[in-house]
């Protein structure tokens, strides 16, 4: 399984998964409760603090995590100036920003392997509910891996119609990203069935077949 983690050793790299996504849950749910800019900005240094204890190897993919963000966050902000409030819309893009730098730290600091294994105890009760733990855990491992993929697909693809064209690329790259995303999940599908996909778990020993010449 790839990986979207950077290479260890560090205090971030030490902490166990489920601690982190517990922690990460908590962070999740206290931000949602504010709504102080000041407040906010200092998590969000707080954020930066956390990359900045990793070293330079962390600045860069934290960046590229945050960048599809900032389109995101100017409109945010601009409707709220227009249809309410600047501060409210400032506070809400600034929530953002600490929510996605906070989930990215953790993705970058936690190999995709511990995160599985994480995902796949606490989903463990739906079992009886009929779903499979396994099969929802490299769902989300799968969702978290193309991210990065698509976006470069999505960039190579800008790249090659601006060699192409003076026009600005706009909306006319979205049907091939759609088609090879699509041709990527028939891929992986075919790929899952034949190494055996998700087969239930048993503890079952499997038939041996009988020996030729061997009694019945």
């Amino acid at each position: 399984m790839l990986t979207l983690a950077i290479p260890g050793p560090s205090w971030a790299h030490r902490l166990g998964a489920g601690r982190k996504l517990g922690a990460l849950s908590i962070a999740m749910i206290l931000l949602l409760q504010v709504t102080s800019l000041p407040a906010l900005g200092l998590a969000l240094a707080g954020i930066a603090s956390l990359y900045a204890s990793l070293g330079p190897r962390a600045w860069r993919p934290g960046l590229e995590g945050l960048r599809p963000l900032i389109w995101l966050a100017v409109l945010v902000v601009a409707f709220h100036a227009v249809f309410a409030d600047f501060a409210t819309g400032a506070a809400m893009a600034l929530r953002i920003f600490v929510m996605v730098g906070l989930a990215n730290f953790i993705t970058l600091t936690t190999p995709m392997a511990e995160m599985i294994a994480v995902v796949t105890r606490v989903a463990a009760p739906l079992r009886h509910l009929g779903l499979d733990p396994r099969a929802l855990a490299l769902s989300m491992a799968l969702f978290l891996r193309y991210i990065p993929v698509l976006r470069a697909r999505a960039a190579a693809l800008a790249l090659a119609w601006r060699a192409r064209s003076q026009r600005r690329t706009g909306v006319r790259i979205i049907v091939p990203l759609v088609l090879t995303a699509l041709d990527d999940a028939d891929q992986l599908a075919d790929a899952l069935r034949a190494r055996g996909g998700l087969a239930p778990q048993t503890n079952e020993t499997p038939p041996q077949p009988l020996v030729k010449g061997a009694k019945e």
